[in-house]
């Protein structure tokens, strides 16, 4: 039986646990490019241990929900999953052509796929303001990558499977939605995290990827990955996606290129620029329209 999203009021406000998800998400450009391993093994290894943390919570807490998961349900969580995977692979694969601000504002274009996709599967329809606030999000994601755009075909690649992130996350997004109106956080994350790490893995084996012999810091990355990013960080805006639409929540996202360039200054010393600053604002403003719509 379906549960309708306004049955329950959250014990939590879903735009605190957007704001902590938006935090933490941000780290993961920062810790994928600190990790010295290909970036299928980076990927893997980020939902994969994320598994191996939640999996016994969610025996304990949700093992009932779990095993009398409908077929459609079950199959549903898995392809969320699986556009997950797919979402991680492109997108730090991109961070070994492109610069961080180059790939996390392209990889965050998916307030515009999730536009473009919702009518087709959620059936919700956007708000006039939610359109507005799409496209200023994605004007700022411009403005805060243009000062940083190179010429190349290194760059250009990058910048490509970035783009092919951000259509993926989209898909991730928008089942996510549709799923959590009536699964509970822990049964969903872990059918969803469960088979992208199982396709992740699977990948890495198939490649004849390295399994092991990294350095302390890149094993350092890769629980950094698991924990903050992911555990924290998707887990988040997973739980927040029961009482928001995808459009709010992948708009919100818009939050990490500027958290993530304002980390990759201090670490890799990217430039931040005043177009950087501009395409802040102009994000910060759509996530207000986008607050705005929703209530």
């Amino acid at each position: 039986m379906k549960t309708n999203r306004t049955d329950t009021r959250p014990r939590v406000h879903p735009y605190a646990a957007m704001t902590l998800g938006i935090l933490a998400v941000s780290t993961g450009a920062i810790f994928a490019r600190l990790a010295d391993a290909p970036a299928l093994v980076t990927a893997a290894y980020r939902v994969g241990l994320a598994v191996v943390v939640l999996a016994p919570l969610t025996w304990f807490t949700a093992r009932q929900e779990l095993c009398s998961l409908s077929r459609r349900d079950l199959a549903l969580a898995v392809l969320s999953g699986f556009f997950l995977a797919l979402h991680f692979a492109f997108w730090i694969s991109s961070l070994d052509y492109t610069s961080v601000s180059n790939s996390v504002v392209l990889v965050n274009t998916n307030p515009l796929w999730v536009g473009i996709m919702t009518p087709f599967l959620t059936g919700d329809r956007l708000r006039p303001l939610m359109i507005v606030s799409i496209l200023i999000s994605v004007a700022g994601g411009v403005l805060i990558g243009a000062g940083d755009l190179a010429v190349g075909t290194q760059v250009l690649w990058g910048d490509l499977l970035a783009i092919l992130g951000g259509i993926c996350a989209a898909a991730y997004l928008l089942l996510g939605r549709n799923l959590r109106s009536h699964l509970s956080l822990l049964a969903y994350v872990t059918v969803c995290y469960g088979s992208a790490a199982l396709i992740l893995w699977g990948l890495v084996l198939a490649l004849g990827l390295p399994l092991a012999g990294f350095t302390t810091g890149t094993w350092a990355s890769f629980a950094g990955l698991a924990l903050v990013s992911q555990v924290m960080g998707h887990t988040s805006y997973n739980w927040a996606l029961k009482w928001c639409s995808a459009g709010l929540i992948a708009i919100s996202l818009l939050g990490e290129p500027v958290i993530s360039s304002i980390l990759a200054f201090f670490l890799f010393d990217e430039g931040f620029t005043t177009l950087k600053l501009l395409g802040g604002g102009c994000i910060l403003v759509s996530i207000y329209i986008a607050a705005r719509a929703e209530q």
